[in-house]
């Protein structure tokens, strides 16, 4: 057997890993949230009594799932109650909030952006979608952002000119996907941070 001189594994093992970001499509800056805005740590198990995490500044902080979810998800973005009629949606995203960032991951260890919104409209809504974010944006039906609705999805461009992260649109701006820094959690479009990044939106097709 022919063995490899280290060097040469080091420079295989750098090349796997940037293969892996650039499979899955969530390329972006080292933190897909603001450096100054302070957040819990992300959750590896769920307990009753979550916090949803947000760095949204039109949201109010620290609201816990006690009691009713979908009441607490209708606090974050800012709706009555009855307006979130998906349930099942607040229940998945839930299931998952806090879950860390981890390239190419697609489970509770760690998932990337695509993956995550690749996972919600599979289970929730029963749709497939590329497994790259550029290609999802590439395959829906785009709408202006005043169109969209519970469901549809966003996408940005961290400093590329490629798309390179996506989240789902919920209401009243609010957007969920995984942050490279805090995981799954929910941010406002508006929020400087994203606005500048974003590029386009539109439903599955």
């Amino acid at each position: 057997m022919i063995s490899l001189p280290i060097p040469y594994k080091i420079y295989t093992l750098f090349f796997l890993t940037l293969g892996i970001f650039l499979l899955s499509g969530c390329l972006t800056r080292k933190n897909a949230l603001p450096p100054d805005r302070v957040m819990t740590a992300p959750r590896t198990k769920k307990t009753p009594g979550n916090t949803i995490l947000t760095d949204a500044s039109s949201a109010p902080k620290d609201v816990r799932t006690a009691g009713r979810l979908i009441d607490s998800y209708a606090q974050v973005l800012g709706v009555r109650p009855h307006e979130l009629q998906n349930t099942t949606l607040y229940a998945y995203i839930d299931e998952w909030m806090g879950i860390p960032h981890r390239p190419g991951g697609a489970d509770k260890r760690g998932l990337d952006c695509s993956a995550f919104v690749g996972m919600v409209m599979r289970d929730v809504y029963g749709k497939s979608v590329p497994r790259i974010s550029r290609e999802m944006a590439a395959q829906i039906k785009r709408k202006y952002e005043r169109q969209l609705q519970e469901g549809d999805l966003v996408f940005f461009s961290f400093g590329r000119r490629d798309i390179d992260h996506v989240g789902i649109y919920l209401h009243n701006n609010k957007f969920v996907h995984v942050s490279t820094s805090k995981g799954v959690i929910i941010s406002d479009l508006h929020d400087t941070w994203y606005y500048k990044y974003f590029k386009r939106a539109g439903s599955v097709r």
